[in-house]
């Protein structure tokens, strides 16, 4: 076994999954003086070797952990330090250690070192070891020691930091947005002989049961049967929130499940004829269970840091050529045995995470391994997620192509693939975008092609056709796309040979019956007072969409100032506080989520009322995808359009392509309370402007100073932002700024919308009875009175 720098190890066998029960002694080893000559091993104090011990399970050398024990072994005075193989990091109590008292196997004895291995020595490492000491010990001695003289190992603030982590990780799992949709009903098993005709596998079934998922919906009753039973290509549309994940989710599961009965002579059951390798595998597969359960917490850590395995300190290195080269073969053997089965492409990292968490969801039965590839988490941590083989990986397709030309051995071979989903397909083949994906479509349907492998495309708007600009069709050789055209185009992009199965259950209009949609015509200075004013008069989960990501950031310092607490969510935010930002948005009642496009295609985000495009969005594609993050599951939801004149033109485009036969309503609006609500929001203006330049100055004149210095020159006045202002200037600025602030205090101290009462009369009950005001309906409310007063004077 060659050992890296620092005590790191090959991931093919490390000390944390295999544990060593020390049968004879430790006996020394004479060192060459000139060893010490290197720098490298200035820390070494002795060589010691060991002939006799055996190899168990990591989880019985786990249980036991005691002090450091030191005896008198020989006349030089050499301690023993017997140290525990498995690391304090990680304190797993989970049915794990149950699973390895009924079905480990007795540990048998390996001779690892024989006489011509001699020169493997073993190395002990003593840096750090005051910091993270840990100690090996016998499973025979440790018998005789009872538990409550158990010692914890002293650590450093920085190992106690470490120890927290997985625990805060767990909590943020639970959390995660999808939860909240697949834990409906998971109070009663739900009766699911509605699915039993879909030809759905036995273990999905239950699954189902337990989520409470008790009748398909009609994209899934329509999918399932020919993608199980018949084995054809899908291509599937439908309108957003309709049930298109499990759609493509049941059939590869299934899939995969048949793959594993006509293989299951090489499957991972397969008994292999040595018990050392018996012994690997179960350790192996049970770290494969801890992994998955780390997987999401995996996606939020930004990689900085290290893999939990990887620990410093005093550490055991076992140099031993001839197992480390049978344990190279044995993980080459089963990479044949476990290729990868299917896969799913999305086009946005939160969509990739949704999927992978309602696929597991689905195969919590089964046994399937999932792995997430997306941007914003560390390639190595990626890398051990594949290590792992799973069955299925859901990824982007940047972060996977580049993990394809890295030649991962578990990518390597796609020609085993059985499932391929393109998820939200029309995004995904647009022309200028995804220039990877056309690369790996290009690989799958060539040199990796495989006959048998089943594809499925799938999105809201797969079928929604632009009408052709006249200029375009008076052109040679133009045609005129229509839905047939499209989805041809559609299919020779992925690469679909055969005659799919195609289900359209789009409406004309697109968008879905149980959605309200609105719109406010304003100038562009006057878009900031309405989203002021809806937030302020229909509290509730509210969706904002803008164009940029710098009106995303404008709007969230002006919303933070008048203590709306906006969350942002945009494409230059790091990946951990995007997915943070997005379970506090689905835990929060009350709350808005300013967000570019990138969050528009897929995210299922429970309750959520209200839908505002600050901007009209660019292509009617993208307003149908905004529109489908409310109303979803037959759940009612409003969308507001805030039009100004720059946005007319899109507006037009959407209405045409939409085919809308009647106008869309105007939202009402109370005026009485305007006039306060430009002032309020006048003010914020004035406080977000000047913060804004002085943090920019700031910046400026930070990055000019640290240049000047670096290159040790003069820094001329003329050259800093805004010039050298006076102290007294500052100051004077400063205070105005805080007066500013103080006055928007008081503003935002008073009540808004006011109830105005002539009289007052006392009351039987001692409560006084109110009349009914705006304040407390909805929007949804606000929108079915103003249509009820039309039809009145209309009648």
């Amino acid at each position: 076994m060659k050992a890296r720098k620092g005590g790191r190890f090959r991931s093919s066998f490390k000390l944390k999954k295999k544990g060593i029960q020390v049968v004879g002694e430790w006996k020394t080893v004479q060192i060459d003086p000139n060893l010490f000559a290197e720098e490298e091993f200035q820390d070494i104090v002795c060589l010691e070797e060991l002939t006799e011990y055996r190899l168990v399970s990591s989880s019985k050398v786990g249980k036991v952990k005691k002090k450091r024990k030191a005896e008198s072994a020989s006349e030089e005075g050499i301690e023993e330090v017997e140290e525990s193989v498995v690391p304090p990091k990680r304190k797993n109590k989970d049915l794990r250690s149950q699973t390895d008292k009924s079905n480990t196997p007795n540990a048998t004895e390996i001779d690892m070192l024989g006489d011509k291995e001699t020169k493997c020595n073993e190395i002990i490492k003593d840096a750090n070891c005051g910091d993270h000491g840990h100690v090996i010990e016998s499973m025979s001695s440790s018998k005789d020691i009872p538990k409550k003289k158990k010692k914890k190992v002293p650590k450093n603030k920085a190992s106690q930091a470490q120890e927290t982590l997985p625990s805060v990780a767990t909590s943020k799992r639970v959390k995660n947005w999808t939860t909240e949709v697949l834990s409906a009903s998971t109070d009663q098993k739900a009766d699911v002989s509605a699915w039993k005709d879909l030809f759905v596998p036995e273990p999905v079934l239950q699954a189902l049961s337990y989520l409470g998922f008790s009748a398909p919906t009609p994209i899934q009753a329509l999918a399932l049967p020919s993608a199980i039973r018949d084995n054809m290509d899908v291509l599937g549309a439908a309108e957003t929130g309709s049930g298109k994940t499990l759609a493509f989710a049941i059939p590869m599961i299934h899939s995969v499940l048949q793959w594993q009965k006509s293989n299951n002579s090489t499957t991972r059951n397969d008994s292999v004829s040595k018990e050392s390798h018996q012994h690997h595998d179960e350790t192996r597969w049970e770290n494969e269970d801890e992994a998955e359960k780390v997987t999401h917490q995996q996606v939020e850590d930004s990689g900085d840091e290290d893999d939990a395995s990887f620990t410093t300190g005093c550490v055991k290195v076992l140099e031993n050529v001839e197992f480390n080269s049978n344990d190279e073969t044995h993980n080459v053997d089963s990479h044949k045995k476990r290729p990868l089965l299917g896969l799913v492409l999305t086009p946005t990292r939160e969509l990739a995470v949704q999927v992978k968490h309602h696929i597991d969801a689905v195969a919590k039965f089964t046994g399937i391994k999932t792995a997430i590839l997306v941007g914003g988490m560390a390639a190595q941590k990626q890398e051990r997620v594949l290590n792992r083989k799973p069955e299925i990986v859901i990824a982007t397709p940047g972060r996977l192509w580049e993990l394809v030309k890295e030649r991962h051995p578990h990518l390597s071979n796609l020609r085993q693939l059985r499932c391929l989903v393109i998820d939200e397909a029309d995004r995904m083949v647009e022309k200028g975008h995804f220039l990877e994906l056309s690369q790996l479509l290009e690989i799958l349907n060539d040199s990796q092609y495989n006959p048998r492998r089943q594809t499925f495309v799938f999105s809201a708007t797969l079928t929604l056709v632009h009408q052709t600009p006249t200029r375009v069709l008076q052109k040679k050789n133009a045609k005129k796309m229509d839905k047939k055209t499209k989805l041809e185009l559609l299919m020779e992009k992925v690469g679909i040979k055969g005659k799919p199965k195609v289900i359209d259950l789009t409406r004309k209009e697109a968008t879905v019956e149980t959605l309200t949609e609105t719109r406010i015509h304003c100038n562009t200075d006057e878009k900031d007072y309405y989203l002021y004013y809806f937030l302020l008069q229909y509290p509730g989960r509210t969706m904002v969409f803008a164009n940029s990501i710098d009106c995303v950031k404008r709007l969230s310092s002006l919303l933070t100032i008048l203590n709306c607490d906006p969350l942002p969510l945009h494409a230059n935010m790091h990946q951990k506080q995007r997915l943070k930002n997005l379970e506090r948005f689905a835990e929060r009642e009350s709350c808005v989520l300013l967000t570019t496009d990138v969050a528009a295609r897929g995210l299922d985000i429970p309750n959520v009322q209200h839908v505002i495009h600050y901007q009209v969005p660019r292509t009617s594609e993208l307003y149908v995808h905004r529109s489908g993050r409310t109303a979803r599951a037959a759940h009612e939801g409003l969308s507001l359009l805030l039009i100004g004149p720059e946005d007319l033109i899109n507006f037009r485009k959407i209405y045409k392509t939409l085919e809308k036969s009647e106008e869309l309503p105007f939202f009402p609006v109370d005026t009485k309370c305007m006039t306060s609500i430009k002032e309020r929001m006048n003010l914020a203006r004035q406080i977000e402007k000047a913060e804004f330049f002085n943090s920019r100055a700031k910046q400026h004149n930070s990055w000019l100073q640290q240049a000047a210095e670096a290159l040790e020159i003069d820094l001329d006045d003329d050259m800093l932002m805004g010039k050298k202002a006076n102290e007294q200037e500052e100051s004077q600025k400063q205070k105005m700024l805080k007066g500013m602030k103080k006055q928007l205090k008081h503003m935002l101290s008073q009540p808004l919308f006011k109830v105005l009462m002539k009289t007052k009369y006392p009351t039987q009950s001692g409560k006084l009875l109110l009349p009914q005001t705006s304040v407390g309906i909805s929007a949804l409310g606000a929108m079915s009175k103003k249509q009820a007063k039309k039809k009145k004077s209309i009648k």
